[in-house]
């Protein structure tokens, strides 16, 4: 053993050679490495906007000639891009969390974490530019005709992005407003079917519309459900959309949340834990002495109505079942209960060249050139008479010159032999590779959802912002950009409107299930997303999305990636709580996370350790939030946070229960919340946020805070509220406010705050009682206010509410001087919807309501309700011109009609709830003296 002298020279004579020779240019090598990842960052976003430029040429090319060789080399390039994309994500989260503290040791603990983490990164960078260099040497030029772009041939690349870039600044002017699309040939089957449903037996029949995908069987159905005769022949109607594969009890419980959604009552909490005889006696229960129609879309299965026919009671009241299905046999099947078949014929040439030129040249006003006349004449015979397919088309060739050369190139890729559903997939295709690129990852997240869903726009919208799919567009919120990329999927027909507000904006939408299975395909081509949903098996391989619409038991270990991005897990039957409990480990590069329509008891404690999480929602029923983890604190990249259910059918009857009764109690929201400085939505049912005020102000990116509970349950520390309150007007970028739970203390606190809002488009405030005083006093009122809701005591209303010019929808509570309310709207320009309540105090003296020639032109719908005194109700001719909708609720001493109801010539809808028996007799069929009104109104709904 040798000497400390001894050791000393070993070292010198042999270490420290060593140490020069190797760990020094070792050490050299990656101090360069570390110095150059923030270049090689940026060039990597470079790589891979060129790689996904490629990927879509290449998959149009390999679309068109099937070549499996294009396709393979696809899928390694797109988990390429996968990798590059995680890097990329990983740098830039782990750059802003290592920014230096203050103090020196702060600074050198951050200094060495960094330069690890960014050594380790760099190692990253290096194995991806290998793997794309050994694709790039596999697949030549010479072998297919495809490369990758090096940094030489970014011109190109430039110029496919400016393209894409004009083409995203024509949506700057796309229109919010959805009109129906123009249908055609409809008409003769639309009135046969008319016939059958309200003429004949009075068995109950069933018709079934038989005819292939995008025929137009929904749309025919959709005609005859809503015409006006339909609507008075039948006291109940109901549409279910079927699909596959369909739960019986799902369909017969669907039905019922359907018939209490229509009564305006909130479904018992036992409906979801009831089993087939049960949900078959309460369903012949509700239709026990009802003429109804049911209408059954989209049905594949032949034994569906032996599963459902004791569901539906014959009660010889002439009840019709109305079934539209792509499969003869389920057609044969129905038939043979007292059944009728309707098969759905194609459209004619001559109606298959006008549907496609009405598509094809919109905005021409009629005038078709004749040299286009020939050429889309040939084009329309290649569809074969098939709606769906002239539409989506027409809309292709909207958007190209109108030039018979191009057209005719765009003829030639139609093969006019292809049997129809490839044909109709081909076009499609055409439809799906004609999309800029911006848009297409947009339109393949609709198939994240099962076949026939419908999605809210605002979910999906801010689903796609947290995905990265939506462009930053100066001048404009993401949240707009979004709206107008949705507006362009709806005009170029591949995404279908199921309902929209009342200035026409997308309030949910859905796609046609042949789009859909066109969607799965291209999962299959580009790795885009993982389905699984009922009677699917889950497969292997490298995903980014991953969606769940199955039982707990097919969610097993082996589907969790840390590759996923998006993660929706959707109407499981059974707890899915282990399995929530393994998500922060098992998917930490999250960015998309849904929990809807399920029971959740806890949210992980380890919720936080999800850094690049943007969405989370969780929809659930008995989940509060005081379970909400304090880690939640640590999602600083969140910009969604929705914990609202979408099961409450009926929030104005659910307002007035105990929340404890439905399972609901959102209070005591964590403080850590307040570190989400990028949280734009916080959306919750009657969220508590008293343990915010000393930070919420500081949450400047939030647009929507939906619905914030003000009454505080230590009523000798009011100052709690107030300084909440104030906090609240630091949000200058609110576009959306409501505050419930209001008392008449605060309101000079909520005015203040109110006014520094100016961005504010959508206001509810609703006192904690009908007595709450609720003035407000708004000397600043936000300019943009578009919706207003103010439910509580007001004896005048507020002047300053006639001043919002861009107001569409108002509800307001008012005791008295109704009148001079009315004066001061009356000529409101954009105001389309109004809500006019009294309450239940000796206040509410309104005896008469006058609606004067001129008054509310534009007015679509009126809602008049809880006026104990209102006695009489007088509309001039020449006042309520564009009015659809009036509701009368809960007036009792109003004993007949409005006085001039016969002046509204537009009225289509006409509701009477717990109305006098006085007025129900003048309506009555024998001797009632206003019996009439049923001839002049379509739909007419009395509920006493």
């Amino acid at each position: 053993m040798c000497d400390c002298k001894d050791a000393l020279a070993c070292a010198r004579d042999h270490l420290l050679p060593l140490a020069r020779d190797h760990l020094l240019p070792f050490l050299k090598e990656a101090f360069n490495m570390i110095r150059g990842v923030p270049k090689e960052i940026a060039e990597l976003k470079d790589e891979l906007e060129r790689i996904e430029v490629f990927i879509n040429d290449a998959d149009r090319r390999a679309d068109d000639v099937e070549d499996k060789k294009i396709k393979d080399m696809i899928k390694q390039l797109i988990e390429a891009s996968f990798h590059i994309e995680d890097v990329i994500d990983d740098y830039i989260f782990l750059e802003e969390q290592h920014a230096p503290d203050p103090g020196c040791a702060a600074v050198a603990t951050n200094c060495v974490k960094t330069m690890a983490f960014r050594l380790q990164i760099a190692y990253k960078i290096q194995n991806i530019k290998s793997r794309i260099s050994e694709i790039n040497d596999t697949r030549t030029e010479k072998d297919h005709g495809f490369y990758i772009q090096s940094s030489s041939d970014k011109a190109s690349t430039s110029s496919a992005t400016n393209r894409n870039a004009s083409l995203f600044q024509n949506l700057r002017d796309a229109p919010l407003y959805m009109v129906e699309a123009d249908v055609v040939g409809f008409d003769k089957p639309r009135d046969e079917l008319i016939d059958l449903l309200v003429a004949g037996r009075a068995d109950r029949t069933i018709v079934s519309i038989f005819g292939m995908g995008g025929q137009g069987k929904t749309t025919l159905a959709k005609k005859v459900f809503d015409n006006p005769k339909v609507v008075k022949y039948f006291d109940c109607r109901v549409w279910i959309t079927v699909s596959r594969p369909y739960n019986t009890e799902k369909v017969l419980r669907d039905i019922m949340l359907e018939f209490y959604k229509q009564q305006g009552e909130v479904p018992p909490e036992s409906l979801h834990q009831m089993d087939r005889k049960s949900l078959v006696d309460e369903v012949r229960n509700h239709f026990q002495g009802k003429r109804y129609v049911l209408v059954f879309d989209d049905v594949w299965e032949s034994h569906f109505w032996s599963d459902i026919e004791f569901a539906m009671i014959d009660n010889k009241n002439s009840c019709r079942i109305l079934i539209t299905t792509r499969k003869k046999d389920v057609a044969n099947a129905c038939n043979k209960s007292f059944g009728k078949v309707h098969n759905l014929e194609r459209l004619s040439e001559k109606q298959s060249l006008e549907l496609f030129l009405k598509k094809a040249l919109h905005g021409l006003d009629g005038i078709f050139p004749e040299y286009l006349i020939d050429i889309s004449s040939k084009i329309v015979e290649k569809c074969k008479g098939l709606p769906l397919a002239i539409v989506v088309i027409g809309d292709i060739l909207s958007r190209t010159d109108r030039n018979s050369i191009e057209w005719s190139k765009f003829s030639e890729n139609i093969n006019a032999e292809l049997e129809e559903y490839s044909m109709i997939r081909k076009i499609l295709g055409l439809s799906y590779h004609d999309l800029p690129c911006y848009l297409k990852s947009c339109f393949l997240y609709f198939g994240l959802y099962p076949e026939d869903y419908i999605v809210r726009s605002k979910t999906l919208t801010r689903q796609w912002i947290a995905e990265g799919f939506v462009k930053e567009d100066r001048g404009r919120t993401f949240e707009e950009v979004a709206e107008g990329y949705l507006v362009e999927l709806i005009h170029r027909s591949l995404v279908q409107v199921v309902s929209t507000s009342i200035d026409g904006r997308v309030k949910s939408c859905r796609v046609h299930d042949l789009v859909h299975e066109m969607i799965l395909d291209k999962f299959k081509d580009l790795s885009f997303c993982k389905n699984i949903f009922k009677g699917k098996n889950w497969s292997a391989g490298m995903i980014r999305r991953l969606s769940i619409a199955s039982n707990s038991d097919n969610l097993r270990e082996d589907i969790e990636s840390s590759s996923i991005r998006s993660l929706l897990i959707l109407e499981p039957q059974t707890s899915v709580e282990s399995f929530v409990s393994r998500i922060p480990r098992a998917y930490r590069r999250l960015k998309v996370l849904a929990l809807i329509h399920m029971e959740l008891l806890n949210i992980p404690n380890d919720f936080g350790s999800l850094n690049h999480l943007k969405y989370f929602a969780s929809a659930v029923i008995k989940i509060r939030s005081s379970r909400l983890p304090k880690s939640i604190g640590m999602l600083v990249n969140l910009e969604t946070l929705d914990l609202k259910s979408p099961n409450i059918q009926n929030r104005t009857v659910l307002n007035q229960m105990n929340l404890r009764d439905v399972g609901f109690e959102y209070c005591n929201m964590p403080k850590e919340i307040c570190k989400l400085k990028k949280l734009r939505h916080f959306i919750g049912y009657q969220m508590s946020l008293i343990q915010l005020k000393d930070g919420i102000g500081g949450m400047t990116s939030l647009q929507t805070l939906n619905e914030v509970y003000l009454d505080d349950d230590e009523d000798e520390d009011d100052n709690r509220v107030v300084e909440l309150i104030e906090e609240l007007g630091k949000l200058k970028q609110l576009r959306e406010l409501s505050l419930v739970g209001v008392r008449s203390k605060y309101m000079s606190a909520i005015s203040s705050s109110i006014n520094k809002m100016q961005q504010l488009e959508k206001l509810n405030i609703r006192g904690i009682r009908y007595n709450t005083f609720i003035d407000m006093d708004l000397n600043s009122p936000p300019p943009k206010l578009q919706r207003v809701k103010l439910i509580g005591y007001l004896l005048k209303l507020p002047e300053w509410i006639s001043k919002l010019q861009y107001l569409v929808k108002l509800k307001v509570t008012i005791t008295k001087e109704g009148n001079d309310a009315m004066k001061l709207l009356k000529s409101m320009p954009n105001l389309l919807s109004l809500e006019i309540s009294g309450d239940f105090s000796v206040e509410n003296t309104l005896e008469r309501l006058h609606f004067e020639d001129g008054w509310f032109m534009n007015l679509k719908n009126l809602a008049i309700f809880d006026f104990f005194k209102l006695s009489h109700i007088l509309i001039d001719e020449g006042a309520l011109g564009s009015l659809r909708k009036l509701t009368l609720k809960a007036i009792p001493e109003l004993m007949m009609l409005p006085t001039g109801i016969q002046h509204l010539h537009k009225l289509e809808v006409l509701c009477l709830h717990l109305m006098s028996y006085e007025l129900k007799q003048s309506i009555a069929p024998n001797e009632g003296k206003e019996h009439w009104i049923f001839k002049q109104v379509p739909f007419v709904e009395i509920i006493f």
